[in-house]
């Protein structure tokens, strides 16, 4: 007798494990971890570049910052939990401050 389980459901069951232990996780913070929370950034530059003959060489001749620096949408903490939303973040670092008395 064969294991035919469906595919589809066998993913919709791991990615709800996932998100329960996410939540937990964002919940109920290790006391004994240190919280901060940090995201990364990006901002796009425009680099121009001058051909040189006499080295047949490409050398940077400019850059411009062609967007601004936004906040990421993603954050994570120092404990590990990672992907929060910024709203998932406070009430990770609130629960953390709770636990540890520093309301």
């Amino acid at each position: 007798m064969s294991d035919e389980r469906d595919p589809e459901a066998t993913l919709d069951e791991w990615k709800e494990t996932m998100r329960a232990e996410h939540a937990e996780a964002i919940a109920n913070p290790d006391p004994d971890e240190d919280h901060r929370i940090e995201g990364v950034t990006q901002v796009s530059h425009r680099a121009t570049f001058e051909y040189d003959p006499d080295a047949d060489s490409l050398e940077r001749d400019g850059i411009e910052q062609v967007d601004e620096l936004t906040e990421p949408e993603l954050l994570s903490c120092d404990c590990g939990v990672r992907g929060m939303t910024i709203e998932e973040a406070r009430e990770h670092v609130r629960a953390a401050r709770e636990q540890s008395g520093q309301e």
